[in-house]
């Protein structure tokens, strides 16, 4: 057998695939596993002195409330990193107007890990009109402004205050939609990437397990954080390219026109964008020697995008929505190409994402030893995203519905991560015997989507290739599993264990895909709905439908149709409940009209509705802000998408929604009356909202002089002040102004007035 050399490029993808596919727990444990699981991970000094220890290895600052539940982020990491054999402390919601909180721990080892929490701060402290909230969800008592604006920043500020020398790392779902230049929809203005605001010194985005545990061995073996600088899924700043990486302009990139065609994955070097050979850099020291065909450089291995600098798409909206595209065109941890952004004189420089996690290091992830309650120190004070979650179970990770407006793709990745069955009813078993006040029910197996669990492509390459934003839009992909049957059977098996009384399905049901297995209609609608289904349309009309890449409505009605007859079989009433978002990009007033139009003829009364909420790095807040739409090639011809701005029109959006509201009347009528739908104003079946009333007529009567209505004889007379009263007058009551008594027993009017 001949001798096989590698050129240079070759043996450094071959490392760096190696390195990718090294399992979660394969690291040697650091020394201070000695001192095993802690119950709860230490929020103070006294609780690290009865643990034994002297210092943190690892602190980790976060917005939320210390939850030790494997739905909150830093209880998952923190026991992963514990896991490792590293000590890690948790300051939770600390005071941030001064250092003196960052340093309740002491100085850490190796570094501060710092998250604004399990929601972005800005979204969670401001509604999508931008008021403020005075709640807080993740807080014990529900009580708001225990977190400051945009957490990661404050945050990692106070900890560089505290300790000058300690590295910093970032991470959660603040920092990671914030990674590279972005459109902040609250100060109205395109921000840097998060990363030179925080002053920190990595981040990492998406689920952060494994880039975590290998920039934290590294760290304790000794390396500075400053050389670390190839780990998937990090993000850094950087002077110039990092070596031995070939650059390509992101305007060679953008050619595909549509959406919809996927690139065919059975070509020998996959042909995952349009990619010239020669934007590829020759081999770096090219020994002519043998290379087998399989280990061929493939277009993205060591090649980074130039995307346009931070300066330039602040003001230049259509290169904006063309980085957006490039950005969403780079998210599959298959074929992804690290970016790179100037801010000035440095750059951002983001790593492809990190690999997704096998299922058995997903169980692993969730078999940690998690005392599922909160922290003891928050006493009786209910936390109320606990109480949400407490008896649900998260099945799965990743979404590749690819919603232009949810984050949940850009962070958590369109690769369906799934736990295996056995460990799911673990953790069953778990809450049935260990969670106080578990009554029997189970309120969710679910995750991003209820029925997304273990549905991934078929076809293993075109998985690893793939650069379409959706699976499931404009239509499914032929390569993707729709068969629910592995999630028909995790349902059977876990309602027939002891002590389980129900199992309920509370995470949204994705039901262009339920339709595709009836099967799993009918065991949802028999036994796993308390009476009511949470899907989300969104819209009905086709315009809004197609910048929000969700499916037609055609959809909605054979699952409607579906669920209704297993539903009737069974003998239950059971209704389904749609959500609707109100005043997206690319919706008009006549298809919001139309949407209530729809509501109307079919007896929806909705209570609770939202407005777009524009987060950071969405493809909807792109078109939100540019005008343009990024779903498609951006060119100086790019459609145009429009955008309800301003609070009067957003609230017009919103107020359609609930058209049964009283509240809502005056402003529906003013809008139809403009639109020329005035049909729709009366009080029969066919019209929308009722005319206006006598009451309402009052209320706009014309007003006299001094503010008071003008008199008819509908309105009587006029509230008269208090000094005015028959037979008083301020100060001396039951006389003129000069103690008389006037005619007809009033007070006589002063001449000043």
């Amino acid at each position: 057998m001949p001798r096989i050399f590698l050129t240079g490029s070759a043996f450094l993808s071959i490392q760096a695939t190696i390195k990718a596919e090294r399992s979660l727990f394969s690291y040697p444990k650091y020394w201070a596993h000695c001192f095993g699981a802690a119950p709860f991970l230490p929020m103070s000094r006294a609780e690290m002195t009865e643990l034994g220890w002297d210092s943190c290895d690892i602190i980790l600052v976060t917005g939320d409330a210390y939850v030790d539940h494997p739905s909150f982020g830093m209880a998952v990491i923190g026991r992963v990193l514990e896991a490792h054999g590293f000590r890690v402390g948790i300051i939770a919601q600390p005071d941030w107007t001064s250092k003196d909180a960052f340093m309740a721990l002491g100085k850490p080892n190796l570094y501060f890990g710092v998250t604004a929490g399990n929601m972005d701060s800005m979204i969670n402290r401001y509604t999508a009109d931008k008021k403020l909230r005075h709640d807080d969800a993740y807080t014990p008592g529900n009580v708001g402004g225990k977190r400051p604006d945009r957490a990661v920043t404050v945050y990692s500020q106070r900890c560089r205050e505290a300790y000058k020398e300690v590295p910093i790392i970032i991470g959660g779902i603040e920092a990671s939609l914030r990674r590279i230049a972005h459109y902040d929809y609250w100060s109205e203005k395109v921000r840097r990437s998060v990363l030179f605001d925080a002053k920190a010194d990595m981040l990492m985005y998406g689920n952060a397990e494994r880039p975590l545990i290998e920039v934290t061995h590294r760290l304790a073996a000794g390396e500075n954080i400053a050389d670390i600088h190839d780990v998937r899924g990090t993000a850094i700043l950087v002077k110039q390219a990092l070596p031995q990486w070939q650059g390509v302009d992101s305007t060679h990139l953008d050619t595909p026109g549509k959406i919809d065609p996927i690139p065919s994955p059975y070509q020998e070097v996959p042909d995952c964008d349009s990619a010239k050979t020669e934007d590829i850099a020759a081999p770096v020291q090219a020994k002519a020697v043998v290379i087998q065909p399989d280990n061929r450089r493939k277009p993205w291995e060591q090649v980074y995008v130039k995307l346009p600098a931070f300066e330039t798409v602040t003001q230049n909206k259509t290169l904006y929505a063309h980085t957006s595209r490039i950005l969403h065109q780079e998210t599959n941890p298959g074929c992804a190409r690290a970016l790179m952004q100037r801010h000035g004189d440095r750059h951002i420089w983001i790593n492809p994402p990190a690999m997704p996690l096998e299922t058995e290091e997903m169980d692993a992830v969730f078999d940690l030893p998690y005392q599922r309650v909160p922290h003891p120190a928050y006493g009786e004070a209910k936390i109320p995203a606990y109480e949400m979650i407490r008896f649900s179970v998260n099945i799965m990770r990743g979404c590749y519905g690819g919603c232009s407006f949810c984050s949940i793709t850009e962070h958590e990745g369109r690769i369906i991560q799934s736990r295996s069955e056995d460990s799911i009813i673990r953790e069953i078993e778990d809450i049935r015997d260990k969670v106080p006040g578990f009554t029997g029910v189970i309120s969710d197996l679910g995750g991003p989507t209820a029925n997304m669990y273990r549905l991934r492509c078929k076809s293993p390459k075109a998985e690893a290739t793939c650069r379409r934003p959706s699976c499931v839009y404009p239509s499914i992909c032929a390569h993707m599993d729709t068969n629910h049957a592995p999630t028909i059977n995790l349902y059977r098996r876990a309602r027939e264990l002891p002590g389980i009384k129900k199992i309920l399905i509370a995470s949204g049901v994705r039901y262009d895909l339920a339709v595709e297995d009836p099967e799993y209609v009918k065991e949802l609608a028999l036994h796993h709905v308390g009476g009511y289904l949470k899907i989300a349309p969104e819209h009905t009309e086709d315009g809004p439908l197609s910048k929000m890449m969700k499916p037609g409505m055609g959809s909605y009605y054979r699952f409607k149709e579906l669920f209704d007859k297993y539903s009737e079989e069974a003998g239950k009433k059971q209704y389904l409940i749609p959500y609707f978002i109100a005043s997206h990009p690319g919706t008009t007033d006549e298809d919001m009209l139309a949407l209530a139009i729809w509501l109307k003829e079919n007896r929806f009364k909705l209570d609770q509705v939202q407005n777009f909420y524009p987060s950071p790095m969405a493809s909807a807040t792109t078109m939100y802000h540019t005008g343009v739409n990024a779903l498609k090639k951006v060119s100086k011809d790019s459609e145009e998408v429009f955008s309800a701005k301003g609070e009067i029109h957003r609230r017009l959006h919103k107020a359609m929604l609930r058209y049964h509201d009283p509240k809502n009347f005056a402003q529906i009528r003013e809008a139809l009356k403009k639109m020329g739908r005035e049909d729709l104003i009366g009080r029969g079946p066919q019209h929308l909202v009722p005319p206006e009333s006598a009451d309402e007529k009052r209320q706009k009567a014309p007003k006299a002089r001094g503010g008071q209505k003008a008199l008819t004889k509908h309105t009587g007379l006029p509230p008269q002040p208090k000094w005015k009263k028959a037979g008083e007058q301020k100060g001396n009551a039951g006389k003129g102004p000069k103690g008389q008594r006037s005619r007809q027993g009033q007070p006589q009017a002063s001449r000043s007035r």
